[in-house]
């Protein structure tokens, strides 16, 4: 088994909690509060801009050029949601300029940031994929029966859609690359990751 996969299956209890969690199950349903689901597209420009430069970070580390150009090339699709969010942001008349970063999202951004300078790129790797696979199995999940038409429907059409996947799957090629040995220190890292989306979710549900 791929480092990869048996990060993820260790961490089964927080991804299903992630997907349990009521802001989650709302955005699924339909029946967020408009208010938690604009806080959150607030703080998620602050944590995709610290994702982006991770990826940044890791693609100067790195000595492989093929694996430079992949890095840049999955900093490009978070710049192509940050995008996105900015679309987000006006239909929920969210100024992201005046948007304040909330703690959870701090303590977030402040990790993986802290793990890309100060670590090598296998550590970076394994700090950044939990948010992919996550979303993708999220995204998976919540349009398991077809993509509801409500409010949040092109949030489940994003993380569900063809085009997501193969960049989580690239991001854990990288991790399985690089982690070659396993160690307490790569799980330890996967999990506090993992717990900072839950804490992410979890503080917008409690706006």
């Amino acid at each position: 088994m791929s480092i990869s996969n048996e990060l993820w299956l260790a961490n089964q209890d927080l991804a299903q909690a992630c997907l349990e969690n009521p802001f989650v199950q709302g955005i699924g349903d339909g029946t967020l509060e408009q208010k938690k689901f604009a806080y959150y597209v607030g703080q998620d420009a602050f944590f995709l801009e610290a994702f982006a430069r991770a990826y940044s970070i890791a693609a100067a580390k790195t000595s492989d050029y093929s694996d430079f150009i992949t890095f840049h090339t999955l900093a490009g699709g978070v710049l192509e949601e940050l995008r996105l969010h900015e679309g987000y942001a006006a239909n929920w008349f969210v100024n992201l300029s005046s948007v304040e970063i909330g703690a959870a999202t701090r303590r977030y951004t402040d990790f993986l940031l802290a793990t890309a300078w100060s670590n090598d790129v296998a550590l970076t790797t394994v700090a950044m994929s939990p948010c992919m696979r996550l979303y993708a199995f999220v995204g998976e999940q919540l349009a398991i029966n077809g993509i509801p038409n409500h409010l949040y429907s092109d949030w489940i059409r994003t993380y569900s859609s063809s085009d997501f996947l193969p960049l989580a799957n690239k991001l854990e090629n990288l991790v399985d690359k690089y982690a070659t040995t396993n160690t307490a220190k790569l799980h330890s890292t996967y999990r506090y990751a993992m717990q900072c989306e839950l804490d992410f979710f979890q503080a917008a549900w409690m706006i």
